[in-house]
């Protein structure tokens, strides 16, 4: 303790005297009034015998300490002056212990809110060529196609006629049987036709593109002074094993085809447009 821990102390001495001072200093009251009685007869004590008297009453005796529990005015002459009692002073540095081994990590939180998306980076640098892959399956390709012609004149008949075909322009792998006048379908797919007539003067022209037995759409011309080429071309979705041909209308009435040896009137065409097995 330094000079400020000296302050503190004489600071509780003044209120231990101020709070005890008030009752040591008390007189019972018969006593006060004896006094009073008495002083009529005794003269009064000066101050210095007055002094003395509360140096002996509170100073203590010689070879005797003053009690711990007493009380003492600071204006008393005998007032005790305790000593400065040192604060002891504890070095930190040695009550440290040295790094203890690391604990077990702890059990993971839970996850923050998403962030905003932050604004887009720079473009990296070019990477480097990657290796050649291995080669892969050879492109499989798909063709049907043919185109063949007429030079025959064909009049209706009581009954349906097949039109027949003498000229062959095109027959990729004989899909088309020159002989029955149909075209059968090996390779299935979507596939486009075309049929190409001449009509013949005060005649009509009336015939059908069929697909098996069924009557899939009509090439028409109505009785004319004059003969003219009709055409009608459609695209048909065939299976494995399909067949396509020309019907002509049997003779209900004046029904007729033109064509001569030395030009070629009346064709009929088809090809392969994508195959099935293509996505």
């Amino acid at each position: 303790m330094g000079s400020r821990g000296l302050g503190l102390m004489l600071a509780c001495c003044l209120l231990l005297a101020f709070a005890c001072g008030p009752v040591l200093g008390r007189v019972p009251r018969g006593q006060q009034e004896q006094q009073e009685q008495e002083g009529t007869r005794e003269p009064l004590v000066d101050h210095a015998e007055r002094a003395e008297e509360k140096q002996e009453k509170y100073s203590p005796r010689q070879g005797e300490e003053p009690t711990a529990s007493r009380c003492f005015r600071c204006c008393d002459p005998a007032a005790p002056v305790y000593q400065a009692i040192p604060v002891p002073q504890i070095n930190i540095t040695i009550l440290k212990g040295e790094k203890g081994d690391r604990g077990d990590r702890g059990l993971q939180g839970k996850y923050g809110k998403p962030g905003s998306v932050g604004a887009r980076g720079h473009v990296g640098p070019k990477g480097q060529k990657g290796s050649m892959g291995a080669p892969g399956d050879r492109c499989k390709n798909h063709y049907a196609a043919f185109s063949v012609g007429r030079k025959k004149p064909l009049h209706s008949n009581d009954y349906y006629q097949t039109v027949i075909f003498d000229t062959e322009f095109v027959n990729l792998y004989g899909h088309f049987n020159m002989f029955t006048g149909k075209f059968y379908c090996y390779v299935p797919g979507i596939y486009f036709f075309s049929l190409n007539v001449h009509t013949w003067n005060q005649k009509e022209t009336y015939l059908h593109i069929m697909k098996n037995t069924e009557e899939v759409v009509i090439l028409y011309a109505q009785v004319s002074d004059r003969s003219i080429m009709q055409s009608q071309s459609l695209m048909l979705e065939l299976q494995e094993q399909d067949e396509v041909w020309v019907r002509l209308f049997k003779g209900e009435r004046e029904n007729a085809i033109f064509s001569d040896e030395f030009d070629t009137y009346i064709t009929f065409s088809g090809y392969l447009v994508k195959h099935a097995a293509e996505p």
